[in-house]
């Protein structure tokens, strides 16, 4: 379906050229696939709360009027021809590879002793080598923790010349991260949930900070929003929801597209049913590819987006597969490396 969204804005444009019309410029290959991102500001919801709002954000004051075009002396005068100017955006190859195998790795794999106390790194072993992309964590386990061992597993895909991706995981504020975060950020710092949104956004751009100095390049940043032992969410939805949409916010600014990681139960323990139409990565823990590829359907669908990816757990390896008609744009998923 994406694919025949790629192929219509083309020939959409191909059409405008041939027939010296005017097109829309700067159109993107995310408007012909709107339901892939959420690219600018804060995701619309129909979730408990309608999120917080950024500070400083002002109305619209109306558009400009403009007067009529004054007419020249002699009605029957030739209009000059105007002269159009066509953006035309550079569209990624179309080519469909069927199911991609791929595989995801974070601090679980870093050596054994590294990383905070309560996420130290296991050892586990890194994708097979049937594997064509790798997921790359960027946490260690809470926000605002780095996975110590990023560098090198960027190193390791690198040498390997496979396709790439990010997440990362999001979590509630601890210690002291709302007084130290929640009043620097676009939403209003005089109430709770804009301090919150602030914390969310923060935990964003560490995160893109941590992907510089590593030099892992993606197209995408996939949230990982579920419990996380030890640093595990609070009871209020509402609360949740709104560091969610801070990190959000706070990936798109930072220039990247953003999916979610999740299932519905776990969706909405943590943030009730807030929807962000985003894309999803759906896990199916330890049963089988055959399974992953069945929490592809829509049946499975946890904030309204459409499934791009799933996983399953085989071998102490975390195992991913793309669903079926999204690698035919695998640039809009992964960078290659």
């Amino acid at each position: 379906m994406r694919g025949l969204r790629y192929a219509a804005t083309a020939l959409l444009l191909a059409a405008t050229v041939a027939t010296g019309g005017c097109a829309a410029q700067d159109a993107t290959p995310e408007s012909a696939a709107a339901a892939t991102a959420t690219t600018s500001g804060l995701p619309p919801t129909t979730g408990p709360s309608s999120g917080p709002a950024p500070s400083g954000s002002a109305t619209d004051a109306g558009r400009p009027t403009t007067g009529a075009s004054p007419r020249g002396s002699d009605s029957t005068a030739t209009p000059a021809t105007p002269s159009y100017s066509l953006s035309v955006p550079d569209l990624p190859t179309p080519q469909q590879r069927g199911i991609v195998e791929g595989g995801d790795v974070s601090w679980p794999q870093c050596p054994p002793g590294t990383g905070i106390p309560q996420k130290q790194g296991q050892g586990k072993p890194m994708p097979l080598g049937s594997a064509e992309f790798v997921v790359l964590g960027l946490t260690n386990g809470p926000g605002f923790h780095a996975n110590p061992c990023l560098g090198s597993q960027v190193a390791w895909v690198e040498q390997r010349h496979l396709l790439a991706a990010a997440y990362s995981v999001i979590s509630a504020p601890v210690d002291d991260d709302l007084a130290r975060y929640g009043r620097t950020g676009p939403f209003d710092a005089s109430t709770t949930a804009g301090r919150l949104a602030n914390v969310g956004y923060q935990q964003a751009r560490f995160n893109l900070a941590t992907m510089r100095r590593a030099g892992l390049t993606s197209p995408i940043v996939w949230l990982d929003v579920e419990p996380v032992p030890d640093f595990d969410w609070p009871s209020d939805v509402r609360a949740n929801a709104a560091v969610v949409q801070g990190a959000v916010r706070g990936y798109t600014d930072g220039g990247v597209r953003v999916g979610v990681y999740s299932i519905a139960s776990l969706w909405q323990r943590v943030v009730g049913d807030l929807r962000l139409g985003l894309p999803e990565w759906r896990p199916a823990g330890g049963t089988s590819r055959a399974e992953a590829l069945r929490r592809c359907g829509a049946g499975r669908m946890f904030q309204g987006g459409t499934a791009a990816l799933a996983q399953w757990v085989e071998g102490d390896r975390d195992r991913d597969v793309t669903c079926p008609g999204t690698s035919t744009y695998l640039s809009l998923w992964f960078h290659q490396y």
